[in-house]
């Protein structure tokens, strides 16, 4: 009886209560590359929200005033908006939502594997309805006072479409530069160019459900090696958010949705921040 009790406590638990405590994870990293002016830059990052699988309106509302609180200078969302059809989304109020986001170098985003499942044509065209920067193998430059950092993005690995050449023949020598790449074992083959200071991934869920001393059970292709949080891949930071949505069922044990607050640190000016 206590046994049966206690597993229907962890089933209501993880189904009710843990999918909607989102987790706000203020995190540093000391980029090698990055200039002065760019110290204390702010990317909020979030993704996997598999929004056709969890339609409650409240729910991106309450995120996009999540990630406004932070004030960030640039929202990178690591892709997943649906898990199997983009024409069951609330075309309206994802276009809203995401519209509403508010960062002054603006939102950008790659497509995750799902996107083409579902259907990255009708993605697409809500991302350019409101107003967020597609990274498909290409870059977007921020500048500060003459200073550059470039935030680049490879398009869905497991789609087949990720084109790590051509983001590396329009990268510039100089200046930090941090990729977009929705599976997060991608970051053996990006850091072994040397080029990119930090990568930010998705795709895992964190694994989703967490059992203590055992390895996370639910595990996509691509997500086995690095699984959630900051690794050091060669030279190279790796950060993977648990994502805030779920597949397939809808629950999360030990392994809470997060919205990670990235703050960025020259270590030519870091001496200056306490700790």
């Amino acid at each position: 009886m206590a046994g049966a009790a206690l597993l229907g406590a962890g089933f209501v638990y993880a189904t009710g209560i843990e999918p909607h405590w989102i987790q706000v994870n203020p995190v540093d990293v000391t980029l090698p590359r990055l200039a002065p002016e760019f110290d204390g830059y702010r990317i909020v990052q979030i993704g996997d929200l598999h929004l056709d699988e969890w339609p409650d309106p409240a729910w991106l509302t309450r995120i996009v005033k999540l990630v406004n609180r932070e004030r960030p200078d640039l929202v990178a969302i690591m892709g997943d908006f649906a898990t199997h059809s983009a024409s069951r989304l609330d075309a309206e109020r994802l276009v809203g939502a995401l519209g509403s986001l508010q960062a002054p170098d603006g939102v950008v985003t790659v497509l995750g594997n799902h996107d083409y499942i579902s259907g990255e044509a009708l993605i697409r065209s809500y991302l350019r309805q409101s107003g967020v920067t597609e990274l498909s193998n290409a870059i977007h430059t921020v500048r500060r006072n003459g200073a550059e950092l470039h935030v680049a993005g490879v398009d869905d690995l497991m789609a087949g479409r990720s084109r790590l050449d051509l983001v590396l023949g329009n990268l510039p020598e100089r200046g930090a530069a941090i990729l977009l790449a929705h599976e997060p074992d991608f970051a053996d083959v990006s850091a072994a160019t040397g080029r990119f200071d930090l990568q930010l991934s998705g795709h895992s869920h964190g694994g989703q459900v967490g059992i203590p001393l055992l390895r996370r059970p639910i595990l996509p292709p691509y997500a086995q090696r690095y699984v959630s949080g900051m690794h050091r891949v060669g030279r190279m930071i790796l950060y993977v958010n648990r994502g805030l949505g779920s597949v397939h069922l809808r629950l999360r044990f030990l392994c809470r949705p997060e919205i990670t607050v990235l703050t960025l640190r020259s270590p030519l000016v870091r001496s200056h921040h306490p700790g």
